[in-house]
């Protein structure tokens, strides 16, 4: 990554001891001029900086995740 991050928020993951779930932005995530995305970072053991699962998902996506998300939601 070489972009600059901004930390959005940090959740305590439900079912574990210590882990988060955090949400940041990434500017020029994969170098100059590529497209800002949204970083969701999954980390079992609390260790947000360094998580075990991670997704970008670009801007024009957001909205489409979101909408994909509460779906399935009312499905859970």
């Amino acid at each position: 990554m070489s972009g600059t991050m901004t930390a959005i928020d940090e959740i305590a993951l439900s079912g574990t001891k210590d882990g988060k779930i955090t949400v940041s932005t990434i500017s020029e995530p994969y170098g100059k001029e590529s497209g800002s995305v949204a970083s969701i970072g999954i980390s079992l053991q609390g260790r947000a900086e360094e998580p075990d699962w991670k997704v970008h998902i670009p801007k024009a996506n957001i909205d489409a995740v979101i909408a994909a998300l509460q779906e399935a939601k009312k499905s859970l």
